[in-house]
């Protein structure tokens, strides 16, 4: 039997796919957001996804809801939201969103899992904001060991080809080694590994109406070839999804002016263009940190998009995937404000996956690949507004605050396969 993980601040799925692919099941995520559950619904079928609060969730009601009642948890993970604590922006205790770092604790004390991963960014390691970590880890002390010095790891260094500086929180009950942190790898993944097989979006006419087609991929590297899910990688103890391999996803074209293209064309690789301020990617390096952009209730905009290589464009959702590190299979909202935000907010697979394989490896438990091929959710999931997703999980339309447009006519989701 596999050992139990249990995501909460759960998104699209980042950390879970991380910690399923050391080894894990996943039987449990906790996502306020319904269109990230949605999304997460669709591409873990076998998790119970949970739409809820964490300030409203006890312990006990997870594991009913999972159906894991007297199950031993080995592992609970997951970072709160990270608006209050970024180094770019406020920096402030006082900010109401830091109270969801003590409903973590609250949930790992009920939930007594062998092992805890506290995962955000790195500017909670700066002045005041070291209290909150302070106090998170005298609040576990009776319970549990933490790892300390507690590390700032950087995704490049674990093979994802994209600058990403995270800080991660570790600690074991009382009773379990601690384990270590993961040691970076050798070689790091470049932009030209990433994406240089994906077919051109701008060549592929069904692309701007709906968010996949059939397209042809170029030749491979290693690292793409993880990226397509072939079956055969030795590092990937996650379960095998059915899927179409001759169809591109989450690529909705992005229609941009002559102008920009120009501009876009004109940057050199590895330059910021002066007027968007987009980082024209280095095919030769790594992928800027892909952010996730403002939330609904804060205008709802995108997040700047770093230029595509060799065409003067943004990237496509799908070519942002692949810089963080998540497989072909894997799908997000097909709009691409949705999809784009759900991967700029998530945690890098590759790096939760070296997180979790050194947990796994603490436990003492060697990591099996499920005989079970699972086939993804329905693909209606994916194309959810967020009322119909809100009515999907009986939660309040307004429970995340609405996006705000300037005009009132609706727009239709591109359509899904």
């Amino acid at each position: 039997m596999r050992p139990i993980g249990i995501d909460l601040f759960a998104g699209a799925g980042g950390l879970s796919l991380g910690f399923e692919r050391a080894g894990f099941d996943v039987a449990a995520a906790v996502e306020i957001d319904p269109i990230h559950c949605a999304t997460h619904e669709f591409n873990f079928p076998y998790c119970k996804t949970i739409c809820r609060n964490v300030c409203d969730i006890a312990g006990s009601d997870i594991l009913r809801l999972a159906s894991i009642e007297g199950s031993d948890i080995a592992v609970v993970f997951g970072g709160a939201p990270c608006q209050g604590f970024s180094l770019i922006g406020k920096r402030a205790l006082d900010d109401p969103r830091n109270a969801l770092v003590h409903h973590f604790v609250r949930l790992v004390l009920e939930l007594r899992p062998a092992y805890f991963v506290f995962e955000n960014v790195k500017g909670l390691t700066v002045g005041r904001q070291r209290q909150v970590l302070d106090e998170m880890i005298a609040a576990l002390a009776d319970d549990y060991d933490v790892l300390l010095p507690y590390r700032v790891l950087n995704a490049a260094d674990y093979g994802v080809p994209q600058n990403r500086h995270r800080l991660f929180l570790i600690g074991a009950k009382q009773d379990y080694p601690l384990p270590n942190y993961p040691p970076p790898l050798a070689r790091r993944v470049t932009v030209r590994d990433a994406i240089g097989d994906v077919p051109e979006a701008d060549d592929v006419f069904e692309l701007i109406g709906r968010d996949w087609a059939e397209a042809r991929y170029g030749q491979p590297s290693d690292y793409a070839r993880k990226m397509r899910a072939p079956g055969d990688d030795p590092e990937n103890f996650g379960y095998r999804r059915i899927f179409d391999s001759s169809l591109v996803t989450s690529s909705l074209r992005t229609a941009h002016t002559d102008k920009s293209r120009r501009r876009f064309a004109a940057t050199p690789c590895g330059k910021v263009e002066p007027i968007s301020r987009f980082l024209k990617l280095d095919p030769d390096g790594q992928c800027n940190t892909l952010r996730a952009g403002t939330a609904s209730d804060r205008g709802a905009f995108t997040s700047p998009r770093p230029i595509h290589p060799h065409a003067p464009r943004v990237v496509t959702n799908r070519e942002a995937a692949r810089l963080h590190s998540y497989p072909d299979w894997f799908r997000f909202h097909v709009t691409k404000w949705h999809g784009f935000r759900q991967i700029g907010n998530s945690v890098p697979p590759f790096l939760g996956g070296a997180i979790a394989g050194e947990i796994i490896r603490a436990l003492g438990v060697p990591p099996t690949i499920p005989q079970r091929t699972l086939a993804l959710g329905d693909p209606k999931l994916l194309a959810l507004t967020m009322a119909e997703a809100a009515k999907l999980y009986g939660v309040p339309r307004d429970v995340i605050p609405q996006r705000r447009r300037a005009s009132s006519v609706k727009r239709r989701a591109p359509a899904v396969m």
